[in-house]
């Protein structure tokens, strides 16, 4: 196995995509990482129960990645990216998890939070998402259930639901006030995710306390999942239409991202001595365009071969 390159190095402990070119400038495999630099360089380990990869990285020329704001980000980086083109050596197009939405719907008779496989909402349901993995959308579901027990909130609700309520809390609170908090959530406000995630742990440390230990797991799973689905991505969102591109120039090399209808369809860089005319860096994409193109630079400088 050849030896670990100085761009493994370059890489951050970050979450993000990465691919692997040969001399030909033709990419070999498209994959996302939890934290890059250690995913990308187990590359040049013994590749274990990866051990068909080992005929490909004697061609890896170039290492490039696309840094991300949280893993979910990441897997629908990459997931978007291998629907469209499959490298010779990655094995499935696109990611294993299902995508699903959330659906809230508050209607006084029958309120209800649950999981959709397609944003088609009804009249008067509010849709979140999407969100890739559906145990994990489910999970985060059970934990928003267990602080604002919308489905056994309305006026019409059995003695059972309303036995559950009192235990979960939510007795006396009143239905739309329930659902502005869940609301809050998914809508990633910083506040309303803190207080929930804070009271998550409350009760998994009180179980926990307690000698409850599989209570306590759960728990925790809620909690992973919660921050799995409010976690910040940017490259597949609901309702957009047509086609635009983003882009950002650092030092010699401009990156840009292709989105068709809300989702990332293309990332492409280039070598380039200026910006390229009509570069630009939206908003909302500053922080996130600019180290990348800056990491971008970087290993440009850095061939593996």
């Amino acid at each position: 196995m050849p030896t670990r390159p100085d761009a493994v190095a370059a890489l951050p402990t970050a979450p993000g995509v990465y691919r692997f070119r040969d001399a030909g400038g033709r990419v070999l495999y498209v994959g996302r990482a939890t934290q890059l630099r250690s995913r990308v360089g187990s590359y040049w380990g013994d590749l274990r129960d990866r051990r068909h990869l080992r005929r490909m990285m004697l061609r890896v020329a170039r290492i490039e990645a696309l840094v991300c704001d949280s893993v979910h980000e990441a897997a629908w980086a990459e997931r978007n990216l291998l629907e469209r083109s499959k490298p010779p050596w990655n094995r499935v197009v696109g990611g294993l998890e299902v995508p699903v939405t959330i659906h809230l719907d508050t209607s006084p008779t029958a309120p209800r939070l649950g999981l959709a496989a397609v944003q088609q909402p009804e009249p008067g349901v509010r849709c979140f998402g999407p969100y890739l993995g559906a145990s994990k959308a489910k999970l985060a579901l059970s934990g928003l259930e267990r602080l604002y027990p919308i489905g056994h909130a309305g006026p019409t609700r059995s003695s059972g639901a309303r036995e559950l309520a009192l235990l979960r809390g939510g007795q006396d609170v009143p239905l739309a006030q329930l659902g502005r908090a869940v609301e809050s959530v998914l809508d990633r406000d910083p506040t309303a995710v803190a207080t929930a995630l804070a009271a998550l742990a409350a009760r998994r440390d009180a179980a926990a306390g307690a000698q409850a230990y599989e209570a306590a797991a759960r728990l925790q799973q809620e909690i992973e999942a919660l921050e799995w689905v409010v976690a910040p991505q940017r490259v597949t969102t609901a309702g957009e239409q047509g086609r635009h591109d983003v882009t950002a120039w650092g030092d010699d090399v401009l990156v840009r991202l292709r989105f068709s209808n809300g989702r990332l369809r293309s990332w492409e860089q280039e070598t380039c001595t200026r910006p390229a005319p009509g570069a630009k860096a939206p908003e909302g994409w500053v922080p996130f365009l600019r180290r990348n193109a800056e990491l971008a630079a970087r290993l440009a400088t850095l061939p593996v071969l």
